[in-house]
């Protein structure tokens, strides 16, 4: 399979792919914790030709058990069948975006990077796209065939259990926590089963990835900023987790948009962590003498 593209791409580079490629799809994938309505904001303001991807129902699986979390990966066949719908197909380049820093377009570049497709995020999202003077169109997407894009086997080499997780925590292995601090440390739990994260873990917000701009950091202070962390120890194996396996995957674009081996991810992440009475859960910061508390179901 040929090498894929760079995982951030710039709105110039967008009109490019779109002017010289054989097939690309321009996809929205906005999404909000807050509970607005994605498909909304996509039909007030959105790239010339992009389709909406809904992240509940194309991007994640459904009545899944409580420990895999709220975002469990969709299987290999309705993935494809939903790619498909979406008219992505094997040969086609997808540049996803949404208008929070690459918060959720990161989960389906992720996904479809993990099976060695061409994906990227734009970087800056609709905001950059805007800026650059590019225009935007409203209304609903356009109608879309139906290609062919085949089903695989998502990629055990990718993505960690919880048992994986819980040992590299307990082994002082680098962890990531793509939450907010405050999550992290069990401040403020919002809806989550349980505060806390899972014990060793470090907390790597997935916004600190982002300059004021909104865009990126360049990769050498993405570096820095993952070697901070731990991620330039010899033989690092990082895996990254968030809420619930979304924001998580802007940890993992950056890494690779940094040069860096991306880490696995833990799909169900601290929703499905915290959904089981046996995984205990540790408050304050690990990393700050003196903050740190282990608890147990009862938390």
């Amino acid at each position: 399979m040929p090498d894929v593209i760079a995982p951030v791409v710039s709105a110039d580079a967008v009109l490019e792919l779109i002017g010289t490629a054989g097939s690309c799809v321009l996809a929205d994938v906005r999404w909000y914790l807050d509970g607005r309505d994605g498909h909304a904001e996509f039909q007030r303001s959105h790239l010339p030709g992009a389709v909406w991807v809904d992240l509940d129902r194309q991007l994640a699986a459904h009545g899944a058990p409580a420990q895999e979390g709220r975002h469990p990966f969709p299987t290999p066949d309705a993935f494809a069948a939903a790619m498909s719908e979406l008219g992505i197909g094997d040969a086609t380049v997808v540049v996803a975006y949404d208008d929070t820093g690459g918060l959720t377009a990161g989960r389906l570049v992720t996904m479809l990077r993990m099976l060695g497709r061409d994906a990227a995020v734009l970087d800056g999202g609709l905001a950059a796209w805007s800026n650059a003077g590019h225009p935007v169109a409203t209304g609903t997407e356009p109608a879309t065939a139906l290609v062919t894009f085949t089903a695989q086997t998502w990629p055990v080499h990718r993505l960690a259990t919880a048992d994986e997780v819980a040992a590299h925590g307990a082994a002082g292995a680098l962890v990531l926590d793509a939450r907010t601090h405050e999550r992290f440390t069990g401040e403020r739990a919002l809806i989550d089963p349980r505060p806390g994260h899972v014990p060793g873990a470090r907390s790597a917000p997935w916004s600190a990835v982002l300059g004021p701009d909104g865009h990126l950091l360049p990769p050498q202070q993405l570096r820095d900023h993952f070697a901070a962390l731990g991620a330039a120890q010899d033989g690092a194996d990082p895996i990254t987790y968030c809420g619930s396996g979304v924001s998580a995957c802007m940890n993992i674009v950056a890494m690779e948009h940094a040069g860096l081996t991306p880490p696995r991810l833990y799909v169900a992440s601290w929703s499905g962590w915290s959904a089981q009475p046996d995984r205990p859960a540790e408050l304050g910061d690990p990393w700050v003498a003196g903050t740190a508390s282990s608890t147990g179901a009862s938390s």
